[in-house]
């Protein structure tokens, strides 16, 4: 049976989902410029941090033949809290460098079957229409929980430090509040996540790994249009994979260094506010213009909105301006458009996998789409901007919005995804 109340599952659900991503792919950015590592550093820390999303489709085989998606959701939240909160109490040591790379791998792997189990979820506890209809909601509030993240957080880390806390113990009480969330959300979803009849483990479950692993592969690679498919969830994000882990440390870098010289107050507040904001309003109108146009007549709309707003941090770059209003509004602008285009990305996603093993195969695509678009562009992104400096390496970003046109191009759509 489809679940009949989504609105009171789906926000927290994605925000569950994203929060934990946020500490360890975004707010140990702030985190580790602020302890003193350079640019180079971490973002190839940082990125070796986001292999288990990359790799995730190993043990989905496990997820889909071991107890049910809610379970497995519910089992994550709560190792993740335990974790998180271990973090906290290890930051102020002389070994906190070794032991939160430790931490936030743990934290990573929980995360990666978090994801595994909850996008399972989401396609067996909502019908076609629906995943359409709420692909924006869910969107959002993934975006929602990345915002707070490297937003609200690293706020609460700039106001800790204005009261005198030092850099350590401000970070410890932030994570400690990530931590807190988390176990939270998991005594949410004990009462109000559904139990669909279809959530159970899978009728392969007394198959081997290996053997189980293979038809997830032979599933997806028996998909049409194969090629194109694969250009297409590995290139699309190429230009956020790359943006992703610099734009923070632009933000906050001093002017000498080509930065803009935000506080931790002051970025939190750009990111927390009119973000959100933004994000609100691009991932809910796209979902809803995807549902009632078709993802046909659509797609390249928002790919221009996903892309060409990228070009807001070539003049910040230029100008370096230090109005907080500015910067807010091209933060802004880039997020609204990060919201639209992100919509069409992940309904393709959704109806690529559709078929035999479809939590698997989905579980497959976005570890693609993580490698190829965000993984290895963000372990070369500081390389890069160490070697080009800001401006040069924002120029270098909006040429490669090209490879997204370029796969947009050659991307087959399925047919349901037509609409007459």
């Amino acid at each position: 049976m489809k679940s009949s109340k989504p609105l009171l599952w789906i926000p927290s659900l994605y925000l569950g989902e994203s929060l934990p991503y946020a500490a360890v792919m975004l707010m140990s950015v702030v985190l580790y410029q602020e302890m003193g590592l350079t640019d180079t550093q971490i973002t190839l820390y940082t990125g070796w941090l986001g292999l288990p999303w990359v790799i995730k489709p190993l043990w989905s085989p496990i997820v889909d033949g071991i107890k049910t998606k809610r379970w497995w959701i519910l089992a994550m939240q709560l190792l993740m809290g335990a974790a998180l909160a271990l973090l906290a109490f290890t930051l102020p040591t002389e070994f906190w460098l070794q032991c939160s790379l430790a931490l936030f791998m743990l934290v990573a792997f929980s995360s990666a079957t978090h994801d595994i189990s909850a996008d399972g979820f989401y396609i067996l506890a909502l019908d076609t229409k629906d995943q359409e209809l709420y692909v924006g909601l869910r969107n959002t509030f993934y975006r929602i929980g990345m915002v707070l993240g490297q937003g609200g957080l690293v706020m609460l880390a700039g106001l800790l430090q204005e009261s005198h806390l030092s850099i350590p113990l401000s970070w410890s009480v932030t994570f400690l509040a990530v931590a807190g969330l988390m176990l939270m959300l998991a005594a949410y979803h004990w009462k109000m996540l559904p139990a669909p009849s279809s959530d159970a483990p899978s009728d392969n479950e007394r198959l081997s790994v290996l053997q189980d692993f293979y038809l997830t592969l032979k599933a997806f690679f028996s998909k049409p249009h194969l090629l194109t498919a694969l250009l297409f969830i590995l290139l699309f994000r190429l230009p956020e994979g790359l943006l992703t882990k610099i734009v923070p440390l632009f933000l906050k870098r001093s002017l000498a260094e080509g930065g803009l010289a935000l506080t931790d107050v002051q970025y939190g507040f750009v990111y927390g506010t009119l973000g959100v904001v933004g994000l609100l309003g691009g991932g809910i109108l796209g979902g809803w213009l995807v549902s009632r146009y078709g993802l046909k007549k659509m797609l390249w709309p928002l790919v221009l909105c996903i892309t060409l707003p990228d070009i807001v941090y070539v003049w910040l770059s230029i100008e370096q301006t230090q109005s907080l209003p500015l910067i807010a509004s091209c933060v802004f602008i880039e997020q609204v458009g990060y919201g639209l285009g992100f919509t069409a990305y992940t309904l393709y996603l959704v109806h690529f996998a559709h078929g035999p093993r479809s939590t698997s195969v989905f579980s497959l695509c976005t570890a693609f789409q993580y490698l190829g678009g965000v993984m290895l562009p963000g372990m070369v992104s500081g390389w890069l901007s160490d070697q080009l400096g800001y401006q040069q390496f924002f120029w270098a970003v909006m040429g490669f919005c090209l490879v997204t046109f370029a796969v947009t191009a050659l991307v087959k759509l399925p047919k349901e995804n037509s609409k007459p």
